[in-house]
């Protein structure tokens, strides 16, 4: 049976935390899905379609990887692309709490399992909502995204 992941998120901008954690599920995986949440009460500083040219810069190497858009629970993408494991990367301890409750709601909704992985060290304080706040005000993102000029 093929292992089938799904790493979900706004990925808005997909950073070189997120990069990093797609190389270590790849390792563990058939296929990993990458599906980019679509939120229609959330206002996004990337457009959508630059997300998704975005990312397929960073894997067009061979690695079975695709990449979706959803807007609905997680658990029903992973039932309707036969995923039977939720990708998740952690930073710190705050993370893992958050995270453990939506794995454990995750389960129970569709007997779906999460796999943490951790943030390497140099990634740790890469965060979306602070990448999107030096964007906004003119700062450099390229020490945070891989491929940045992708995204405009």
């Amino acid at each position: 049976m093929k292992k089938i992941g799904v790493f979900p998120g706004s990925f808005d901008p997909f950073t070189k935390g997120h990069e990093a954690v797609v190389r270590k599920a790849l390792e563990l995986f058939d296929e990993l899905i990458i599906a980019i949440g679509i939120n229609s009460s959330k206002t996004s500083q990337f457009e959508i379609s630059n997300r998704i040219l975005h990312i397929q810069s960073l894997f067009q190497h061979g690695e079975a990887i695709q990449i979706t858009t959803y807007s609905k629970l997680t658990v029903d993408l992973c039932k309707e692309v036969g995923a039977q494991t939720i990708v998740r990367g952690l930073r710190d301890s705050k993370d893992f709490e958050y995270e453990k409750s939506i794995a454990q709601m995750n389960d129970v909704l569709g007997g779906i399992t999460t796999v943490f992985f951790l943030t390497d060290q140099e990634f740790g304080a890469i965060n979306s909502t602070i990448v999107r706040e030096i964007y906004k005000n003119n700062g450099d993102i390229s020490h945070f995204v891989t491929n940045s000029h992708l995204l405009v």
